[in-house]
């Protein structure tokens, strides 16, 4: 501390030292000390220096801070004043806090060089990041606190490069995210902080921290905070989630995927009473709007918008937005942006379309918020930005909605005009702005008409119908008339513009509509000298305009109206315009600024009224048509006549492709409709199968119980120990000789009935027989009833015997179960005995009990028998195996003897043939030196002559 008076100016006689000469004692002091307290003394007074002499403290003391954090790590506090003195030394956001009046020219950018340097130096070795992130990792606030500020610094100043530091680190994004769990505000606060800096620009560390359950957190102090009532707190967690999801189709879909959409709604529940909207409620709700547009923004891959959208449906968050849309008191920035939103959460999906076109504003009587929002685009006295939201609310309500279209271009058709003009509705709306004196109403409602007939062939030729009344006594024109008949007045040129873009829109792709447009002598001459004039540069665009309108005249005309045929209009242009000039005129559309502007985004996003002239669907219209209209008017007839053929081959084709394919359709539900009957038929068939199943193991249960039954029977009329047994069986004998009497009564009625039906047989066959000997007009009649009696006799004769049959089945029944009734009848009478009188009951038993013994020596007698003989059969079967056995053995000894005397046969046929060879060889030689050899055959022929000889002999003796 004695250093630090003489240092830092305690009294002295000497001249006082300067800035540099003080910091370098202190650097020297923090260097060369041995002592802790010396050194977080002199590192304290550095940091009380660092923010009046920043950059001596920078250029001097940064090594020796860095040494500091290096082996000072055990003294929480010194490393607190080193993590102070690096930050405001790196830090611009102090200096520019303090800067003088007389600097402030030049020294902001000097203060951004000077921090930009410095972190530069700091981040020139990647150890001091890591050893940052470690320092961060410790829980003391002295020393976490002061390291979240100096990382947070850093990456503002060298974000790129400190973010793939950490990025490669180990665990480097993971250690951060720690900071958001911290109990302690401030640090969650700062953390949340370096979280938007870290994830800036960077798609991997976005993934990393999402993936590091950083909604959940973010979300939890969102909600912990007061959602849109909270402070600037949920303004920082609003514009971190806003990184991690913008341009992020992972984080997006991962965001959808974890159900954190759900909890959106809860933002926006601002109740009733809107009445006192603080500034940083605003904000947060603006935020939170933009954070959902980012979810379903135009720009995400198609799919991803879809779910996002269903999902903010099926949650109730649409529901929520149409809510603050409809209320009253909401500040008009809130409101213009809920429009937005609601625009692109409803865009391209068909449900939520339909959702919106049921929601009513709560007014008296009710009207459809389309109707309202409308009312605000067409009203000259409502802000220009708002005007432009609904534009762009209604534009994404008709994309892709047919159904929309249908019903806003309904509106105008003379059948669902409203007579009694109690009630607006959209197309009036549409033609009030379309022909009022504000010119931005005038391009609005022709942009949203042309959005209603947006690639719809079927409602531009029904528009073609809608008659305005323009004065009174005058006849109705045609809404095309009236459009052509401003335009040729000379208005303003965002109105021409605007009318423009509608007929185009309206004629491309409709030759039908091209057709009334031709009819109109003036409407050609109009277009063919607007072309042919030398204007100004405001007037080109309408130049460009009526040269791409004449061009989709000439490429979509039919050819129905022979003075505007093809070749006709193609030699007007030649000769008025010229094709050149007619190509150049065409070409200042896409040249266009405002055209290059338009074509980025869907939503109309304009700096001032004066530059809202292109819609983004229009320039895409431009795009596709302005080289087909290049070529055709450079095509000859006969070139345009090979076209229409083609085009009519190409019309049949789809025709023949649409018909196959609606006949596909039809057979895919046709067999649809036959799979659906075999699964039901297939189902049935189950249950009547397990039906049967279950039937027939009952109709089992029942025999077997009845054959239990008669056993039990038995058994008690021979077991006579207890009276209760027998009350028992004779109870059981009464109820099968009641089912007996019951079957029996059954199949009496059966045979009464058969023969019932047996004796009218034979009346009929009596009646026939009768009417046979009657019946004898001629002879060829006779023959033919004869025949036809004797078919028909003989046919009842049949049935007559089947009948027969069945009753003597039945009879032999009947007799059978009335002997059966008859025997437990005379089991009953004897049993019933048993009751009253014990006497007989004892003779019976006792006789019972001597024929049952009886019996059972009888089956013993055949057990023990059955038994021997299946011992002898046992003996038998073991002796026969045993011989099976020696035989086998025998077998194979056999087997291998004979396969032993073929190989020694065989061995010996082999020296028999080498003898045969070396013999002949012999022979060979011996004949070769002349000596006489006898062959074989001589040999054997001689010896049967010798045999001859001997048999001649013995048979003269």
């Amino acid at each position: 501390m004695n250093f630090l008076r003489g240092v830092m100016g305690g009294p002295s006689a000497g001249p006082q030292p300067s800035g540099a000469e003080t910091i370098q004692k202190l650097c020297d002091r923090v260097a060369s000390s041995t002592l802790l307290d010396d050194r977080r003394d002199a590192v304290r007074a550095l940091k009380s220096l660092s923010k009046k002499y920043r950059l001596e403290v920078g250029i001097q003391a940064m090594e020796h801070l860095i040494h500091v954090l290096q082996t000072d790590r055990s003294d929480s506090e010194i490393i607190g004043y080193a993590l102070d003195t690096l930050y405001n030394v790196i830090s611009n956001d102090l200096e520019e806090e303090e800067q003088d009046d007389s600097e402030e020219e030049n020294l902001p950018k000097q203060v951004d060089d000077l921090g930009s340097q410095f972190t530069e130096i700091f981040i020139k070795q990647q150890e001091n990041v890591t050893l940052l992130l470690t320092l961060v990792e410790e829980f003391d606030f002295h020393v976490r606190w002061p390291g979240v500020k100096l990382l947070t610094s850093l990456l503002k100043q060298q974000g790129p490069q400190v973010q793939q530091i950490i990025l490669v680190s180990p665990m480097g994004v993971s250690r951060l995210m720690d900071l958001l769990a911290d109990s302690r505000e401030v640090i969650r606060n700062d953390g949340v902080l370096l979280l938007q800096q870290l994830t800036k620009s960077n798609a991997a560390i976005q993934k990393i921290v999402a993936f590091e359950n950083a909604f959940e957190r973010l979300l939890d102090i969102i909600t912990e905070e007061g959602n849109s009532d909270g402070g600037i707190v949920v303004e920082d967690c609003l514009l971190l989630l806003q990184n991690l999801l913008k341009n992020n189709n992972s984080n997006q879909n991962f965001f959808k995927e974890g159900s954190y959409i759900q909890r959106m709604k809860p933002w926006f529940e601002v109740g009733d009473d809107n009445c006192g909207w603080s500034a940083q409620k605003v904000t947060n709700l603006h935020l939170m709007l933009q954070l959902v547009r980012v979810l379903v923004s135009p720009t995400n891959p198609p799919g991803a918008t879809s779910s996002c959208q269903k999902a903010m449906f099926h949650c109730g968050l649409l529901q929520q937005l149409c809510t603050i849309l409809m209320a009253t008191g909401v500040p008009a920035d809130i409101l213009t942006e809920t429009i937005n939103t609601v625009s692109e959460v409803i865009r391209g999906c068909q449900m939520n379309q339909d959702y919106f076109a049921s929601v009513n504003a709560p007014s008296n009587p009710p009207r459809p918020a389309i109707v309202v929002l409308l009312m605000s685009m067409v009203n000259e006295r409502q802000p220009f930005v708002l005007r432009c939201a609904v534009l762009y609310c209604f534009q994404c309500f008709l994309y892709k909605n047919q159904k929309g279209q249908g019903e806003i271009v309904s509106t105008l058709l003379p059948s669902t005009i409203d007579a009694t003009g109690n009630s607006v509705s959209a197309g009036q709306l549409l033609c009030g702005g379309l022909f009022s004196t504000d010119s931005l109403s005038n391009w609005c409602a022709a942009v949203a008409l042309a959005h209603a007939l947006q690639e719809n062939a079927t409602l531009k030729e029904q528009l073609l119908r809608v008659q305005l009344a323009t004065s009174i006594g005058n006849p109705p024109v045609s809404l095309l008339q009236q459009c052509t008949n401003i335009l040729s007045q000379g208005s303003k040129v965002q109105t021409r513009v605007g009318l423009l873009m509608l007929l185009c829109t309206w004629l491309s792709n409709c030759s039908i509509a091209v057709t009334h447009f031709l009819h109109n002598p003036a409407n050609i001459p109009f277009l063919t000298g607007q072309i042919a004039e030398n204007l100004g540069e405001e007037e080109q665009l309408v130049q460009g305009l009526c040269a791409l309108l004449l061009g989709i005249s000439i490429y979509y005309n039919d050819n129905s109206l022979e003075n505007y045929r093809k070749e006709k209009l193609k030699q007007l242009i030649e000769k008025r315009i010229g094709r050149e000039n007619f190509i150049e005129k065409l070409g200042f559309i896409s040249k266009h600024e405002l055209y290059s502007r338009a074509a980025q985004k869907p939503q109309p996003s304009f700096s001032s009224p004066d530059h809202m002239m292109f819609d983004h669907e229009f320039t895409k219209l431009v795009k596709e048509l302005e080289g087909v209209i290049s070529k055709a008017i450079y095509k000859s007839s006969e070139e345009d006549k090979k076209e229409e053929e083609v085009k009519k081959t190409l019309e049949q084709h789809d025709n023949i492709v649409t018909h196959y394919k609606k006949v596909i359709r039809e057979q895919d539900q046709e067999l649809e409709e036959l799979k659906q009957r075999i699964n039901t038929l297939t189902s049935q068939n189950e249950q009547l199968q397990g039906t049967v199943t279950q039937q027939v193991s009952q109709i089992q249960q029942h025999k077997d119980q009845y054959n239990l039954l008669k056993v039990q029977l038995g058994k008690d009329t021979q077991h006579h120990n207890s009276h209760s047994d027998t009350f028992q069986m004779n109870g059981i004998q009464m109820e099968e000789v009641s089912k007996l009497k019951e079957e029996l009564e059954e199949w009496k009625n059966k045979h009464e009935l058969l023969q019932g039906q047996l004796r009218e047989k034979d009346s009929v066959i009596e009646k026939l027989k009768t009417s046979q000997l009657e019946m004898g007009a001629t002879e060829q009649s006779s023959q033919t009833s004869k025949s036809g009696g004797l078919e028909l006799s003989n046919e009842l004769q049949k049935e007559l015997e089947m009948l027969r049959s069945q009753i003597q089945l039945q009879s032999a029944e009947i007799s059978k179960l009335q002997t059966e009734n008859q025997r437990l009848q005379i089991m009953n009478t004897t049993a019933d005995p048993v009751v009253g009188d014990s006497g007989p009951t004892a003779a019976n038993n006792s006789e019972l009990e001597g024929r049952l013994e009886q019996e059972i020596k009888e089956l013993k007698s055949e057990v023990k028998a059955l038994s021997e003989e299946k011992e002898s059969l046992k003996q038998h079967l073991d002796s026969s195996s045993s011989t099976v056995a020696i035989l086998q053995d025998e077998k194979s000894k056999l087997q291998q003897e004979v396969a032993e005397s073929k190989k020694e046969q065989d061995d010996l046929l082999v020296l028999l043939a080498d003898q045969d060879q070396k013999l002949s060889a012999l022979k060979i030689k011996l004949k070769d030196l002349g000596v006489p050899v006898e062959d074989e055959d001589d040999i054997e022929s001689g010896d049967q002559g010798d045999e001859d000889d001997d048999g001649d002999e013995e048979e003269q003796d």
